[in-house]
């Protein structure tokens, strides 16, 4: 019944991308007949640097979301918006790579929305359709970049999503992809020490036995560039227990963990973890629906743009 249920959810995913791309300009099978086999080479190139540094699958996730905040799903970000993120030399290699194979083809844009697609599988979680098509932007400015922050309350959380055409299911399921990957702890060590005049200084959202662990993993005097995961137990793992730790006061950042404490958002992680009766939300079979959705918002194709030749620069 598992497996009928899984084939169903996973039939029901590739209709809706096929569904959701009309319209568009993208649609599956896009260079089909201009380049052969340009997903296998973006696979082939993610897997690679995965088994040397599995630390580059959370990275390229990260790539191709805050991709969709600078400019829509552009490679915007590629061309010096974010070179901060880990996942460049990745997307650099599988452009070579495509480049050799079948040049000015294939969009860096299109390798992003490729290589997080791949990124969530590798790390255990689904794979999906991806609706391909998108050109290049050639514009990329450092005071376009208006990502949320980890400190953000849900109210503008969901004004940056809706603001971009995605719903508040959307946040809380795109927020999940904080199931792998790490945080520095500069960026919520705020909430550990002298957060309130009370107890222990702690934020009192957090579990009282996770900030014990937190503080000793981010000392108040302590360097702030040292990380810590994201989804404690299981951060090398593409699963639902980000959202259990948000459910026991678990969760590292301070916006993330405002999902569980707000309504709004809270119903759909009760969802994803089954505590309203029957799982009527999959938690993976609604995150490629999502990024389905969201690597379709503002996309440019056909005329607009460029197809790059480097990745990190404009033609």
């Amino acid at each position: 019944m598992g497996l009928l249920r899984a084939m169903i959810c996973v039939f029901l995913l590739l209709g809706f991308a096929s569904i959701l791309v009309d319209g568009q300009g993208t649609r599956v099978g896009f260079y089909s007949e201009s380049c052969r086999r340009p997903e296998s080479i973006v696979r082939t190139t993610v897997e690679d640097h995965f088994k040397s540094n599995p630390a580059v699958a959370p990275g390229l996730l990260r790539m191709h979301f805050h991709d969709y905040f600078v400019q829509g799903c552009d490679a915007s970000l590629t061309n010096g918006a974010n070179l901060d993120l880990r996942g460049f030399e990745v997307i650099d290699d599988a452009k070579s790579r495509l480049e050799a194979a079948c040049p000015g083809v294939v969009s860096c844009a299109d390798i992003l929305a490729l290589a997080a697609r791949d990124s969530v599988d590798l790390t255990r979680g689904i794979s999906w359709k991806v609706p391909t098509g998108r050109r290049d932007g050639r514009v990329s400015l450092a005071s376009d970049v208006d990502l949320p922050g980890p400190s953000d309350t849900i109210d503008v959380q969901k004004q940056q999503f809706q603001a971009r055409g995605l719903d508040t299911q959307d946040l809380v399921t795109l927020l999940g992809a904080h199931t792998i990957g790490t945080a520095a702890c500069e960026f919520f060590k705020y909430r550990l020490y002298n957060f309130t005049n009370t107890g222990t200084g702690a934020d009192p959202t957090i579990n009282p036995s996770f900030v014990a662990q937190l503080q000793s993993l981010c000392p108040e005097k302590g360097d702030g560039t040292e990380c810590v995961d994201l989804d404690t137990g299981s951060a090398d793992r593409f699963d639902d227990d980000y959202f259990e730790n948000l459910r026991d006061g678990k969760g590292v950042l301070e916006s993330d963990q405002r999902l569980w404490n707000d309504p709004s958002s809270k119903t759909f992680i009760q969802r994803f973890l089954g505590m309203r009766g029957q799982r009527d939300l999959n938690f993976k079979f609604e995150f490629g629906k999502s990024m389905v959705k969201m690597s379709n918002i503002a996309v440019k194709t056909g005329p607009q743009g460029e197809i790059r030749r480097v990745c990190s620069k404009i033609n």
